[in-house]
């Protein structure tokens, strides 16, 4: 991916030298159990940090913190596609008379405090709407990498190009109308309205791929492919089975990895919102 002259986003929020420590009721196998559900189930990040607000940050400290000359980099990577995400969705906002407000991304070590509550890195990365932030720890690219099968800067981006696309469902009042449901419907259904909205995010960072292609000409051979399999190697039904060896559709949330590398494809290949409309689609 060809990133290293791109532009620099401004909102970035650098919490890695701030350290919290909380204590779970139950302890700390409570806390390895919140962490466990996320990661591997992809519940939506609201219902893990509303049960992660009971952990009671204890304390809060700002430490000295070097950054090693390779996160230095990562940093700077995830500044540039965050960039490019505010590029493209304050180009598709103005084409539609609209205004996009660009959401802040926050660098995090270990745990962070958010709007929507107290959160560990084993979670992975998440938006709030509360705050209308984006957290990461730059370390789960290295289990992106080494522990789901997903080598690749390319793929690094993904992963931010989809909480950014989670952002832009709540601006367009997309979430909101979505969680309104949960109270209506069984948890099975409401888990397939999830699926709907994450594969839309999916299908929102291939609109970003290609917009930032088209104006700023990043892509290199293989950039695709190492999307397409990071979003193949994060489907529900892989993770479930990596994690306990068999499958139960209807507690996926974010969809198959087959219906993930779809909608990832179709946003990439039409460049066209309305295309990413997963909620009227008949088929997955």
């Amino acid at each position: 991916m060809r990133w290293k002259d791109g532009r620099r986003s401004d909102n970035i929020e650098d919490r890695r030298g701030v350290r919290l420590s909380g204590k779970a009721k139950g302890g700390g196998l409570a806390i390895l159990i919140l962490a466990l559900v996320g990661m591997y189930f992809g519940i939506d990040p609201s219902i893990i940090l509303q049960q992660g607000a009971n952990l009671g940050t204890t304390s809060v400290e700002q430490q000295q913190y070097t950054p090693t000359e390779a996160e230095n980099e990562l940093a700077d990577f995830v500044s540039v596609v965050l960039a490019d995400t505010e590029d493209t969705w304050n180009a598709m906002f103005s084409q539609a008379g609209g205004r996009y407000d660009p959401p802040v991304l926050v660098l995090f070590s270990g745990a962070v405090e958010s709007a929507c509550g107290f959160a560990q890195a084993a979670m992975g990365p998440f938006y709030c709407p509360a705050d209308q932030k984006v957290y990461i720890d730059l370390g789960f690219y290295q289990d992106l990498r080494t522990k789901m099968g997903a080598p690749g800067d390319f793929a690094q981006a993904y992963v931010v190009a989809h909480e950014i696309g989670h952002h832009v469902q709540n601006l367009l009042g997309i979430s909101d109308k979505v969680h309104a449901m949960r109270s209506r419907l069984s948890q099975s259904d409401f888990n397939k309205l999830s699926v709907r909205l994450e594969l839309q995010a999916d299908c929102f960072s291939g609109l970003w791929a290609n917009h930032a292609d088209r104006t700023r000409h990043i892509l290199e051979r293989g950039d695709i492919e190492e999307a397409l399999n990071a979003a193949s190697m994060i489907g529900d039904d892989r993770l479930q089975k990596q994690a306990r060896g068999y499958v139960t559709p209807d507690s996926f949330t974010h969809g198959s990895s087959e219906q993930r590398v779809r909608w990832f494809t179709t946003g990439l290949q039409s460049g066209d919102l309305e295309a990413c409309d997963t909620f009227n689609a008949a088929a997955l």
